[in-house]
């Protein structure tokens, strides 16, 4: 005779603390479960219900300046260190962990402060204005060498005025942008090398974070150019519709960068093709001023004159989140944090604000049922985000009466200009001749020169 028994271990059934839950044994199989797909539904669209009603981006802001704050840099290695320029030419060194202010220099520059960058493994940082003088600061103090940290370690004199400014991520080197690209070094006070393509004005500069020798720059007559330092001349130059404001590389793929254009969008381009935009970045009803990747190279945010601040994925042509408050203005500067989990805005106001990278993250610590909670809220609207119940709620965001009528009228032209270019193609005999098909990625684009 045989006897079946059933038997259970004590930490299948008992619960670990007091306070936690029962365990109860479930049967995963579909065949019991016919309604299964309509509970998830259920609890995606309250998932995202939840979302948007803890959307609470804003977290503070560092008041300090007096004036409007066109340049802002974050340090690569310190972990909550920000720098940042206004334009009474004071210069300011912020704490993002305590919120403050840990060292302030009044009239570092006669003029706007226009550029100022991090010297990466040290505690230096550059800063240059319109007074055509770049200064280098250290908070190092030394009784002997450098006593005072509100003076310069050095002082670098140029010819013109400055428009931007960056540094080497491993050498003791830095371009300026004026008019005309300059290397320096910071042994010399002279430029070591000049770059000069027939441009006007250049506006912005960047290194690649990777590829450490390469380096890019706008310029007022359209111009993208990109460089090299170990050439004498520039490598190539591509030009589009409009003027960019600022250029960044991604962290993460070095042949990779973004533009912001005056034309209310921001380019992505791969510099091994140029001929081609890799992807556009809409939904800005104004010039994009600035733009910065995280860390991870995942993710890109954008100020614009519109007073709004926009956070793209860099595979999405159209924003996940757009930040605004009705005292912020017009925004020079925005940057990612180095941990990709805020973005920091700069504004005309004289006010640098911290938000949240995920308008509904928690801040806090959160034990494993809290993450567990959260994960599984995540899963369920990303099955369902398709379906108009999900979608809608996830797209839904309130912005300025001013902001949501321009993108209203935006949307009309752009509609009404394809309507004619369908209606040319409709009644001409050689329609591919007369207004042939464009891609949109190449749409904006001039041309290119090696």
């Amino acid at each position: 005779m045989k006897v079946k028994a059933i038997t259970r271990t004590e930490a299948a059934f008992t619960r670990d603390t007091v306070g936690d839950l029962y365990k109860q044994q479930r049967n995963l199989d579909p065949a019991l479960h016919p309604f299964e797909k309509g509970r998830e539904y259920v609890r995606a669209v309250a998932a995202a219900k939840v979302e948007r009603m803890l959307a609470k981006p804003f977290v503070d802001a560092l008041s300090g300046h007096v004036d409007g704050v066109y340049a802002m840099a974050k340090h690569p290695t310190v972990l909550d260190r920000l720098y940042s320029g206004s334009a009474d030419g004071e210069v300011r060194i912020w704490s993002l962990a305590q919120r403050k202010t840990t060292l302030a220099i009044p009239n570092a520059h006669r003029g706007i402060v226009k550029g100022i960058a991090a010297v990466p493994s040290s505690n230096s940082f550059l800063s240059c204005g319109t007074d055509r003088v770049v200064k280098l600061w250290s908070t190092d103090t030394d009784e002997d060498a450098h006593p005072d940290p509100t003076t310069p370690v050095s002082t670098f004199i140029g010819r013109n005025a400055f428009n931007a400014l960056d540094h080497h991520r491993r050498q003791n080197m830095f371009a300026t942008a004026g008019v005309a690209v300059e290397l320096w070094d910071h042994d010399r006070s002279n430029p070591v090398q000049t770059y000069s393509w027939g441009t006007d004005t250049v506006s912005s500069i960047r290194f690649n974070h990777t590829e450490t020798s390469v380096f890019a720059s706008t310029s007022t007559d359209r111009a993208i150019i990109l460089y090299d330092t170990r050439m004498s001349q520039p490598l190539k130059k591509l030009l589009l519709d409009l003027a960019s404001n600022s250029v960044c590389w991604n962290p993460m793929e070095p042949y990779r960068f973004a533009v912001a254009n005056e034309d209310h969008n921001a380019y992505y381009f791969d510099m091994r093709n140029l001929d081609r935009a890799v992807n556009i970045f809409k939904d800005h009803v104004s010039a994009v001023l600035d733009l910065d990747f995280s860390p991870t190279g995942k993710e890109l945010v954008t100020g614009a004159y519109d007073k709004t601040l926009r956070i793209y994925d860099v595979q999405s042509g159209h924003s996940r989140d757009v930040y605004h408050t009705k005292r912020m203005q017009r925004l020079w500067a925005v940057r990612f944090s180095m941990d990709a989990k805020y973005v920091l805005s700069a504004s005309d106001d004289g006010n640098i604000r911290l938000w949240k990278a995920e308008a509904a993250a928690t801040t806090g610590v959160m034990n494993a049922r809290q993450k567990a909670s959260v994960e599984a809220a995540h899963a369920v609207v990303d099955k369902y985000k398709h379906l108009d119940g999900v979608r809608k709620i996830v797209k839904s965001r309130k912005v300025p009466k001013a902001i949501k009528n321009a993108a209203h009228l935006k949307r009309v032209m752009l509609d009404a200009r394809k309507k004619k270019d369908n209606n040319v193609r409709k009644h001409a005999k050689n329609p591919d001749l007369v207004r042939p098909r464009v891609p949109e990625r190449e749409k904006h684009i001039v041309g290119t020169q090696d």
